[in-house]
């Protein structure tokens, strides 16, 4: 079977290992920095939660630990503590957004685990009964139904003043 590509030219600049000029992304995204775009969903002392630019499927999530570390087991208890508390709080936004099936919640460390960025971050990915539609199996491509924007704004209204119910509806 061919494989067909659909053309995304929002990212072709990444691709081409033309990123922003800064020493960290994720740190740059933390300082604010006005080369890197902001999907930056929440933060407090210790973390800041970010949508994925690049998603796997909407409200693609990542918990970044504002010091910049290379290794979950550099977390000190307060940091570990915070991002399981996110984690809480954001799957229960996610659940009442998206309704998804399911989620895959994890790290990639190193280059050959897949880790394009250094700055450890922990991704939260929503995975839905019928992910892979005709375009995947006939065109062989991936499409994005949503732009991380959108999922942005979504999230912003919902976590703001919610607390973790630890709820699952399915």
């Amino acid at each position: 079977m061919t494989r067909n590509i659909l053309f995304v030219p929002s990212k072709r600049h990444y691709v081409r290992g033309q990123r922003p000029k800064v020493d960290c992304i994720l740190c740059a995204l933390r300082r604010k920095d006005p080369e890197v775009e902001s999907l930056i969903l929440a933060a407090d002392k210790l973390v800041f939660i970010t949508l994925n630019l690049f998603p796997y499927n909407p409200g693609h999530l990542m918990i970044v630990p504002n010091r910049h570390l290379t290794d979950p087991r550099q977390y000190t208890a307060a940091e570990s503590k915070a991002i399981e508390r996110w984690t809480n709080r954001l799957l229960d936004a996610l659940d009442e957004l998206y309704e998804p099936m399911g989620y895959n919640i994890g790290y990639n460390i190193g280059a050959s685990s897949g880790a394009s960025i250094e700055h450890i971050h922990l991704h939260i990915v929503p995975r839905f009964k019928n992910e892979v539609g005709f375009i995947d199996v006939i065109g062989g491509a991936r499409v994005h139904v949503e732009d991380p924007r959108t999922a942005l704004d979504l999230l912003a209204k919902k976590i703001s003043g919610s607390r973790a119910s630890g709820k699952r509806k399915r």
